[in-house]
């Protein structure tokens, strides 16, 4: 029973108002408020601030308030340990976020060497381009390109991109893509994480080179890293290809690469990430530990040394 009422009472904190919990719940605002009642029955003290004001919007005191977050990672924890217990002597179950362009042209590629290796953990691919809350959403460990820190996760470190243009074969009347190439053929623009000023961006790379920027100006804009590549190697121009995105089609031949020294953002790779203050479950390490692993092994860009800080 207590533990129920500090279920409610965090729901209507968290939402502030009985009817909005009760909503959650699936109760009556007034179970809401009785479970609230007793809760400060037992306490002896209140958790909100009465007003006559009339309205039904709750404050809750600052002492509530103040050990509104530590109740809120507690039951986090809870539902973390029935999760892993309903997993016992089963099939462990584990959500991975990735973004779409990642999942396709990198992790699709090589899932089939963990699923030989752990064929007691079951993968469930969350692809998705959005900022995930792996707290609320359930997502176990992910993959995120960007700079390495992200409010709530701890990020360990898998791949540095380096960036180059590529281009479909077809395209070359030669044995290579060459800077001529460049400037006299459409040029394919990434704006998938155009708001970030570190993003590669042709601006970015002809500016590195010395070379005229207005001939960054032209060309077709996509905001899908998998659709530029796809458009590279249809042949509708050349992209500033990510390293670890365009690795496999540069090995199959699908696509040539400028042969010069590679470029880096620096600031930008891509990082396993783990929510904080939830421990991983072995299923989750061995998850993490293979992808460590599989970017030292199947080559494409500066990856990392294998070995899991103490915080994987």
């Amino acid at each position: 029973m207590f533990l129920n009422a500090l279920k409610y009472f965090e729901a209507a904190a968290r939402l502030g108002s009985f009817s909005g919990a009760a909503q959650e719940l699936s109760v009556t605002p007034a179970a809401v408020g009785q479970q609230v009642r007793t809760l400060e029955g037992w306490l002896q003290k209140p958790l909100f601030i009465r007003t006559k004001s009339g309205s039904s919007r709750l404050t809750p005191t600052p002492e509530a308030l103040a050990v509104l977050p530590e109740l809120q990672l507690g039951f986090r924890h809870i539902q973390h340990a029935v999760t892993q217990l309903s997993q016992t002597n089963t099939h462990k179950k584990i959500t991975v976020s990735v973004s779409p362009a990642f999942a396709a042209k990198w992790l699709l590629a090589r899932i089939d060497d963990f699923a030989r290796q752990c064929p007691d953990i079951d993968v469930r691919l969350d692809t998705t381009s959005r900022t995930r809350d792996y707290h609320a959403d359930g997502i176990d460990v992910g993959v995120r390109y960007g700079p390495g820190k992200w409010p709530q996760l701890i990020a360990t470190k898998l791949m540095q991109e380096d960036i180059f243009p590529v281009c479909s074969p077809k395209l070359l009347p030669h044995a290579c893509l060459q800077i001529n190439d460049i400037l006299n053929l459409p040029l394919l623009h990434d704006c998938t994480m155009a708001h970030r000023a570190e993003f590669p961006s042709w601006h970015m790379w002809l500016a590195h080179h010395n070379i005229d920027v207005s001939h960054a100006q032209r060309g077709l804009k996509i905001n899908n890293s998998a659709a530029v590549v796809q458009a590279a190697i249809d042949g509708q121009g050349v992209a500033l290809g990510r390293g670890v995105l365009v690795h496999d089609d540069i090995q199959c031949g699908r696509l040539v690469r400028y042969p010069s020294e590679s470029y880096s953002p620096g600031t930008l790779g891509y990082y396993v990430v783990q929510p904080e203050h939830i421990a991983p479950s072995p299923a989750v390490h061995s998850f993490t530990r293979w992808l460590l692993q599989m970017a030292i092994t199947s080559g494409g860009n500066r990856l990392q040394d294998p070995g899991l800080n103490a915080q994987a």
